[in-house]
């Protein structure tokens, strides 16, 4: 197991990488280039330079999260074999620079979704939070002012203003995708990028929907143990994978994470875990990493990833705002840096655990 953390990249990201290299068993992060536009080629020289910064400081680049799947290759558009073409031209370009696991979603028009980026809590501390009863009066198409409002200056993966501009447009688009139109095409990509795939032994870790079901009348595929299951044997190769994010799955309190992990045992190259506090059906928030601050049994992950060989990297993810801290929603330094030192010190117990028997 190998502990990450996210960063973001020069001028993006208020967490440095000398921050981040004091944090105990932290040894690479997980990033990407921002800025780059769905569809896009990386180039070497991007590439070469970005993982330049993050080695200066000690640290490596474990993952790419995300290198971003555009809509024309998820609607199946005239453009897709040009953008699919760009896509092996950028693992190609990873692959070379000894970069092989790479983080990818499927979600049609919106990335995760939040209704709050900084709900209070009782202790002080703000969250992300989702609250389905809000989702349900909002008309997605004029979000853009919304969301612009929350972030609050910051560019948020998924949330990008290019991609806020075109909503109207998007949602045309996709009238006429359901989910077995949209699985079809994640099977053609899939399928298509296998050759440079096995070339550079690459790992796709797809990032399963958040929150876990449909919304705004859009489909989404990766939601439960059947979704993914059908998923890994549909293209039953080694560079088909998952990235296990326990707060996406977790959403939907019916998930059982650790049976999810031994469905997908050996197909993980990367997990995010992170623990979630439900509230009522369709309402839940960001909690900080230790099970009995939320919902969700951390332990009982951890186990599951460590009795089934993960050997991949991981990283937590959502934080709470703590300390009087301002960053990106959900992405400061201090608690992921206690999320961190929590899971590192979980795992070292079912270690020491195992050495007994």
């Amino acid at each position: 197991m190998n502990m990450t953390l996210r960063w973001y990249g020069p001028g993006y990201d208020t967490v440095t990488l000398e921050q981040i290299r004091q944090i105990p068993g932290v040894t690479g992060v997980v990033t990407t280039l921002m800025g780059k536009q769905p569809g896009e080629v990386w180039t070497k020289e991007e590439i070469r330079e970005l993982k330049s910064v993050v080695e200066a400081s000690g640290l490596e680049i474990a993952a790419i999260e995300s290198v971003n799947i555009s809509d024309d290759i998820k609607i199946g558009t005239e453009k897709r074999e040009e953008h699919i073409k760009n896509y092996i031209e950028t693992l190609d370009n990873l692959g070379s620079e000894g970069i092989n696991i790479v983080c990818y979603n499927f979600m049609p028009v919106f990335d995760w979704t939040r209704t709050d980026l900084a709900r209070p809590r009782k202790d002080g501390s703000t969250v992300l939070a989702y609250d389905q009863a809000i989702v349900d009066q909002i008309v997605p198409t004029r979000m853009r002012e919304s969301m612009e409002k929350m972030c609050k200056g910051f560019v948020m993966p998924g949330w990008e203003p290019e991609r806020l501009a075109k909503l109207e447009a998007l949602f045309d688009a996709y009238k006429d995708i359901d989910s077995e139109k949209l699985f079809d095409n994640l099977v053609y990509f899939l399928e298509a990028i296998s050759e440079v795939c096995e070339k550079h032994n690459i790992k796709m870790g797809i990032h399963p929907d958040d929150p876990a079901w449909p919304i705004f009348g859009l489909p989404r595929i990766v939601t439960n143990k059947e979704n993914i299951e059908r998923l890994l044997k549909a293209v039953d190769k080694p560079h088909n994978g998952i990235t296990l994010c326990t707060g996406s799955l977790g959403s939907n309190p019916k998930n059982d994470i650790p049976a999810i992990i031994k469905a997908a045992a050996g197909r993980i190259p990367f997990a995010h875990v992170r623990n979630l506090k439900y509230n009522h059906e369709g309402d839940f928030e960001e909690a900080a990493h230790l099970s009995s601050d939320g919902s969700m049994d951390m332990y009982a992950v951890l186990e599951a990833l460590y009795e089934t060989g993960f050997n991949g990297i991981i990283r937590p993810d959502h934080g709470r705002m703590i300390w009087g801290e301002e960053a990106m929603p959900g992405y400061g330094l201090y608690d992921r840096a206690l999320g961190a030192c929590y899971l590192n010190g979980v795992w070292e117990a079912l270690e020491k655990n195992a050495e007994k028997r």
